[in-house]
């Protein structure tokens, strides 16, 4: 095998083994598809300038898609996303269980697409949300477009909830039922934000997600929340 081929299914074979579509790698990486087709296929190479975060959305090193097999690595700093609805257990109180499905098929449905056309990576469903994040370059400023997209393209009350820091992105549970999920402090403190939204704003974000927008967004109110399990306040930003 020639380095390309050698590279192609380094990068092949560990997509597979964490369950990412080429799709979703390229997206992530804002490539096309058809890129990741060719280095798989080891008829090119990535940009070098992409290395570093394809290594971390495989939960590789560089030097490990190099050849150089180096311990693993897959925490890397990422902007996750959920999403709420709001008014969503009082309403499906009132649904048979078919009737919640249908309805929140629809709403999910935009949100969902409302990620992948800012090159989020979906991860799993909650409930009335979506657990995602976004990786790569502009992470915060892909994730916030993706929140206002889908507040726009659905007829029900969307909230979104946003913090940037470091994730853990693997396959998590028995292996025979282990599915790709993401984890950590940054993930936790989002679910905290989600919780502890209310009725004050239908947006918010953490200083560690506005703090790279350079004035790209509107902030309005801020507030310093107390957060379960967090000993201190998160300071939350409402984007208008």
């Amino acid at each position: 095998m020639t380095s390309l081929e050698n590279l192609g299914g380094r990068i092949r074979s560990r997509r597979e083994e964490r369950n990412l579509k080429q799709s979703e790698i390229a997206s992530a990486l804002q490539v096309s598809a058809q890129a990741v087709s060719k280095w798989e296929r080891g008829e090119n190479a990535p940009d070098i300038s992409l290395l570093a975060h394809l290594a971390k959305l495989l939960g590789v090193t560089t030097d490990w898609l190099l050849g150089l097999y180096e311990e693993e690595q897959d925490v890397f700093t990422a902007t996750v996303f959920i999403s709420t609805v709001k008014g969503y257990a009082k309403k499906s109180q009132t649904l048979k269980p078919r009737e919640v499905a249908v309805w929140a098929n629809g709403f999910l449905y935009h949100v969902t697409e409302a990620v992948l056309r800012f090159d989020g990576v979906c991860i799993k469903r909650l409930g009335d949300g979506l657990l995602a994040f976004f990786s790569g370059p502009r992470h915060q400023e892909r994730a916030l477009q993706a929140a206002v997209e889908a507040r726009k393209t659905t007829t029900e009350n969307i909230g979104v909830a946003l913090t940037t820091g470091e994730i853990y992105l693997g396959l998590l549970g028995h292996p025979d039922y282990a599915s790709l999920d993401i984890i950590g402090d940054t993930v936790n403190k989002a679910f905290g934000i989600a919780e502890a939204m209310g009725d004050w704003a239908d947006l918010v974000a953490t200083e560690s997600t506005i703090s790279a927008l350079d004035g790209k967004f509107t902030t309005g109110a801020f507030k310093d929340v107390k957060l379960r399990f967090f000993p201190e306040p998160v300071k939350l930003y409402e984007i208008t």
